[in-house]
Parts: structure tokens; sequence; C-alpha cells
């Protein structure tokens, strides 16, 4: 089936990778609504501009992901008045804090020790299927607020492309919405101007180098072996999606026909 990805959204100056998860296609033919669900990198960067623009949605809840280290790098979230943030981190500051100081201040050998070789693709893929496997109480926190009162709802982490990613295919799972069509969504955060902003401290001639971003390009890519890594998880621990939303998630068939009520035309 071809899928249909969001065409047109607006300019944002300071928010990466903002988009409307709307009309992505379910299995038994209806589509997700648009104006109900978003997705984006982190509001702490957002303008004037962006802020009035993502008032106007309506926004009920802003579900953040990131973590306190995060959020000591990049600042809080711009306030959104009267709008319910959740700060719900789905990483451990302290989990891997000396690997992303050498991402960000290491020379060029330190980060071949640490990416060269698939080992930076492999860190990707182990950390997917961590989240799947222990952040099950926050995944069926946020499915659950969905279905009781959260919409219309962003979701966002730093570069709202690995935690925001899996949190909105997990949401996308709930709702029946075909496993294609959540990749390509998924895959959309590649797009040039959606990609987060590499920090580099390092002032050493070869700190941007083409080897360096080479290097770095697995932590901040969306691949697909990423989510399927994911799903394989999902699939390998509970034998579906539905025991997994269900025994995993404490999500019950109400609560996802209740989100379905909410989220699909």
């Amino acid at each position: 089936m071809t899928q249909q990805i969001p065409s047109t959204e607006p300019e944002l100056t300071g928010v990466r990778n903002f988009r409307d998860v709307g009309g992505l296609p379910t299995a038994d033919g209806r589509r997700v609504a648009r104006g109900r669900l978003f997705r984006s990198g982190h509001l702490a960067h957002a303008t004037a501009e962006d802020a009035a623009f993502l008032a106007s949605l309506g926004l009920h809840t802003v579900f953040d992901f990131r973590n306190a280290a995060d959020k000591r790098l990049e600042g809080p979230d711009v306030e959104l008045p009267g709008v319910r943030n959740v700060n719900l981190p789905l990483s451990d500051p302290a989990d891997g804090a000396e690997f992303w100081r050498m991402v960000r201040d290491g020379d060029i050998e330190q980060l071949r020790s640490i990416l060269a070789d698939g080992k930076g693709a492999d860190r990707m893929i182990a950390s997917y299927r961590t989240i799947i496997t222990e952040r099950t109480a926050e995944h069926g926190r946020v499915l659950r607020a969905l279905a009781e009162d959260s919409v219309p709802a962003l979701m966002h982490c730093a570069a709202g492309k690995d935690r925001a990613g899996l949190s909105i295919a997990v949401t996308l799972l709930a709702l029946g919405v075909e496993r294609e069509a959540i990749e390509a969504d998924y895959l959309e955060s590649n797009a040039t101007h959606r990609r987060y902003k590499v920090h580099r401290s390092s002032t050493a001639q070869d700190a941007r180098s083409p080897e360096v971003m080479e290097l770095l390009s697995p932590l901040f890519d969306a691949r697909a072996e990423y989510l399927a890594a994911a799903f394989g998880t999902i699939e390998e621990t509970w034998g579906g999606v539905d025991p997994y939303l269900e025994r995993g998630l404490g999500v019950t068939p109400e609560v996802r026909e209740r989100l379905r009520e909410r989220f699909l035309d």
C-alpha cells in the first residue's frame, strides 16, 4: 500500500523534527486523524513564533522523554499556556554518561574506539531493545493517559528520533497502524531539516571532520534496523503486539478501543 506521510508542515525555527502523525493508515482501513498526535525534537529553543504556532494546536499534553542530563544540556521546554507538560524520562542520565561525553568532547581516536566497526549501530540497537523491555511502565502510562484525557498530544525527546520515535511507534501499534507506515514515519527523521544538531564542544581541527561525522552518523540516523530490533524484541519477549500491550504495558482491550475512538477517523 502507498504510504501517506503528512505533506505540509510549518517552518519552525527553533524546533526540529516536528510533524503531525495524522494520515497514517491502519490495517482495517482507517487512518490516524490529523491534529491529534504530534512529534518533535525538544522545545527548549522554540522562538516566540514557534511557541505561538505550538499554542495554536490546542495541545492538552506535551510528553517530554528527556532525562535530567538532556535538560541541563538543552534547557527546559518553552512554556505553552494551558498545556500540561509531563516529563517521563526513558533513559537514565547516568547510563552512558561517559560515552556521550566522548561523543561531545572526544578526539578522533576516542571516537574510533567507541563507534568504529559497527559499534555505534550496535549500541543503538541495544538501546532500542532496552527501552522496549525496561520502560513498559512509562509506555503504559502514556497510552492510558492518551485514552483518558491527554489529546491532542505532542511527544518529544532531544532529537525526536529515538525515545519519542519508539513512543510514537508503540502508540501507533496500539492503534493498529500498519508496520510499513510506522517505519515510513520513523524514517522521516532523516530529512536534512529535521536532523538533530550534533553537539561537539571539542575545538580540535578535526572535531567535525568527514570521518568524525561518519563515525557519529549511527547515533543520529533513524535506521530501519533500529526499529526492527524494537519490533523483534516485542515478538521475542511477549510473542506479539497484543500480549505486549496487555501483559507488558497493562493496556487492556478497553483502553485500546478508547484510543482508537480518540485518534482514528
